[in-house]
C-alpha cells in the first residue's frame, strides 16, 4: 500500500538521521567525560577508548528510544507542515490507522532496546566498574608516568620518577612528597619496587634519605637508608565483594527480590516500555492544526519525554524505597502513559473529522 511505503520509509530516513546526530552528541560528551577521568588519575589512559565503547553501549537504549521518538514527531510534522497529511485525512485515512505502519518499523529497535535494557546494560556497568576499580586498586606507584608528578589516591603524598622498568613495578630515581598533619616530608631514592604481603601492597625503596620537617615544632630531621619500606595504595581487590545493583544481571535481580535490586529492574522493564508508550505519544503530539502550520508540538514532545524518563527514574526510587512495588509502579506509569496516548490519539481523531467536515460544508 502506498500509504504504507512511503510512511516507514520518511520514518526510516528520519530515523536514520536522528540516530547519527544523537550518537555523535553523546560521544563527544562521553569522550570530554573520559578524557577528564583519565587526566584526573581515574583512569588508565590507554583505557579510554574502552571505556568510552562501554560508555556509549550503556547510553544506547536510551538513544534509540529518543531517535525513534523524535523521527516520529518529526515525520509526521513535517507531514502537517506540507500539507501532506491533509491529503491523507481527506482520503479517509484516519490519525489512528498510522500506528500500525509506525510499529511495523518501530518494533525492531523497541526490541533491540529490550535486549539492551536488559542483558547488556548490565553487563557494561560491570565491565566498565571493573575497569575503574582495577585502575583505582593500583598502587600509587604504578599509576606514576615518567616525568610527570602524580597525586596519591588520598591526596597526601606526591609521587615523581625518572624511568620505569619494563615490568611496570620497578622504578629509579624515586622521589616522595608526603604531608600528614603538621608534618613534611620529603623522600627520594635510586631505586623502589612494589611488594606485596598480606593482601597490602608496599614500597620498597633502595639506598636513600627522607628529610622530614615538623611544623608546629620547627624541628627537621635527615636520615639517610639502605632500604626503607611504605605502604601505598589499597587492599589488594576482593573477589567477595558484591557489585553495584546496575551491575548485576537481570535474572540475579530477579533471584535477589530485595528493594534495591527490584528498584533496578523496574527501571530496566521501564525503558523498553516507555520507548513503545513514547512511539504512540508521538504520533498524537505530532498532530497539528490543519489550518495551522506553526505550533508548540515539537516543544511538547521535548518536554513530554524529560517528564517520562524522570518518572522513570522516580519509579526506581519508589521501588527501592518501599514505597510501591515493582507492578503497581509499573502500572501506574506506563499504564497511564499508554490511556494518555490513546486518548489523545482519540481526541484527534475526532477534531480532525470536526475540521474535516466544517471546511466540505462550509462552516
Amino acid at each position: 500500500m502506498l500509504f504504507d511505503t512511503t510512511l516507514r520509509r520518511d520514518l526510516g530516513r528520519s530515523f536514520v538521521a536522528t540516530l547519527v546526530v544523537l550518537l555523535t552528541i553523546v560521544l563527544t560528551m562521553m569522550l570530554i567525560r573520559t578524557l577528564g577521568m583519565a587526566a584526573n588519575a581515574k583512569l588508565a589512559p590507554q583505557d579510554v577508548a574502552l571505556m568510552l565503547g562501554y560508555t556509549a553501549l550503556a547510553h544506547m537504549p536510551t538513544v534509540l528510544a529518543v531517535a525513534m521518538f523524535i523521527a516520529v514527531v518529526g515525520t509526521l510534522g513535517r507531514m502537517y507542515r506540507d500539507s501532506e497529511m491533509t491529503v491523507w485525512l481527506s482520503s479517509g485515512v484516519s490519525l489512528s490507522q498510522f500506528v500500525r505502519p509506525v510499529l511495523r518499523l518501530s518494533w525492531p529497535v523497541l526490541l533491540v532496546v529490550a535486549v539492551m535494557a536488559l542483558f547488556v546494560y548490565p553487563w557494561v556497568n560491570e565491565r566498565s566498574g571493573k575497569l575503574r576499580e582495577q585502575f583505582e586498586r593500583r598502587s600509587d606507584l604504578s599509576r606514576v608516568s615518567p616525568g610527570q608528578f602524580q597525586t596519591s589516591s588520598d591526596g597526601r603524598r606526591v609521587f615523581f620518577i625518572e624511568r620505569d622498568s619494563k615490568d611496570k613495578a620497578n622504578a629509579t630515581q624515586v622521589f616522595i612528597y608526603g604531608q600528614l598533619n603538621d608534618k613534611e616530608s620529603v623522600t627520594t631514592a635510586r631505586a623502589g619496587r612494589i611488594d606485596t604481603h598480606d593482601d597490602n601492597r608496599y614500597l620498597r625503596l633502595d639506598d636513600g634519605q627522607r628529610n622530614e620537617t615538623d611544623a608546629r615544632r620547627n624541628e627537621s630531621s635527615l636520615a639517610r637508608f639502605e632500604s626503607y619500606e611504605t605502604a601505598v595504595g589499597e587492599h589488594l581487590a576482593s573477589t567477595t565483594d558484591r557489585p553495584a545493583a546496575k551491575a548485576r544481571s537481570s535474572i540475579d535481580l530477579i533471584a535477589d527480590g530485595d528493594r534495591v535490586s527490584l528498584g533496578e529492574l523496574t527501571w530496566r522493564i521501564g525503558l523498553p516500555l516507555a520507548a513503545a508508550n513514547l512511539v504512540l505519544l508521538g504520533i498524537g503530539l505530532a498532530a497539528g492544526s490543519l489550518r495551522r502550520a506553526g505550533n508548540w508540538n515539537t516543544l511538547m514532545a521535548l518536554l513530554t519525554f524529560v517528564v517520562y524518563y524522570n518518572l522513570i527514574n522516580l519509579s526506581q526510587a519508589w521501588v527501592a524505597g518501599g514505597t510501591l512495588r515493582m507492578g503497581p509502579a509499573l502500572l501506574s506509569i506506563h499504564g497511564l502513559a499508554l490511556l494518555l496516548a490513546a486518548a489523545m490519539l482519540w481526541s484527534k481523531d475526532n477534531l480532525v473529522r470536526r475540521t474535516l467536515w466544517m471546511k466540505l460544508t462550509g462552516r
